[in-house]
């Protein structure tokens, strides 16, 4: 799944990279889900317990977190840690502290459960090279790595609400159809 370049360093994918540059830099956890989902779907789909599901749902969570949500932040926050606790050797090979992410998401479940506001998170990266090239993107994108989330951005905060939905909509009804018999086959 990795190429390895040089001594002791990984090539990380590059859903998972992008994932946490948004995570760190832009604090865009529904990016976050978007790119990791779709990465998920091509390596494990169907694998609910894969570490990929953990981490969207750690991105997930944090969504409902920021907007107030503590009921969708707690539930997805739960299953997050479920699946990530059997996970120690595959999040370690992200470049991830594994004890040290679980200590950090159990302290944040716990500020989710006691209502607590809401704050930015950094996930324990332990890689420097990972470090770096996720620092040097950011850079690249105008985000500052590991700053506090902008609670006063809108587009951010309710990106889901904001986004166009016309394609899935269409999706949605071409199925339907599907369903029901009434749709004609084009060759």
């Amino acid at each position: 799944m990795y190429i390895r370049k040089g001594v002791g360093h990984l090539h990380y994918p590059e859903p998972y990279v992008s994932y946490l540059i948004h995570f760190h830099g832009e604090r865009d956890y529904f990016e976050c889900h978007e790119v990791l989902e779709e990465y998920w779907k091509e390596v494990a789909p169907g694998e609910r317990g894969s570490r990929w599901v953990g981490l969207i749902q750690i991105a997930v969570s944090f969504y409902h977190y920021r907007r107030g949500n503590f009921i969708g932040a707690l539930k997805t926050m739960k299953k997050a840690i479920s699946i990530l606790e059997k996970k120690s050797e595959e999040i370690n090979e992200l470049g991830i502290d594994h004890l040290k992410m679980l200590i950090l998401l159990n302290k944040t479940k716990d500020g989710i459960e006691s209502h607590r506001v809401y704050h930015s998170i950094n996930l324990p990266i332990t890689d420097p090279g990972l470090i770096k090239q996720c620092e040097d993107s950011c850079k690249l994108h105008g985000y500052n790595w590991c700053a506090e989330s902008d609670l006063a951005n809108v587009k951010l905060v309710n990106r889901h609400a904001l986004r166009d939905r016309t394609k899935v909509t269409q999706e949605r009804k071409r199925q339907l159809t599907c369903k029901d018999g009434t749709q004609t086959r084009s060759i």
